[in-house]
């Protein structure tokens, strides 16, 4: 963590928290995967069994439209 990177310590990160419909057992990681190969993306959790998603990300590096971007892709409806 440092301030170069413009990591989760410089207190400049959006936690979002939201629905996904859609998800199964073998898509959860891939997205998860996927969300984390974003800059800017810290941590993500995701509870396949309701949906519950949190992302915690730096919106200076990666756009909000860029992460349900994600979700589409993988045939999933994010519900934000």
């Amino acid at each position: 963590m440092c301030k170069e990177c413009g990591c989760s310590a410089q207190s400049s990160n959006t936690k979002i928290q939201f629905f996904v419909k859609g998800y199964k057992e073998d898509t959860v990681d891939e997205v998860e995967r996927t969300l984390l190969g974003l800059p800017g993306v810290y941590h993500v959790h995701i509870h396949a069994h309701d949906g519950e998603t949190t992302i915690d990300y730096n919106p200076a590096k990666t756009r909000l439209s860029e992460i349900t971007a994600i979700f589409s892709e993988h045939g999933l409806d994010a519900v934000i």
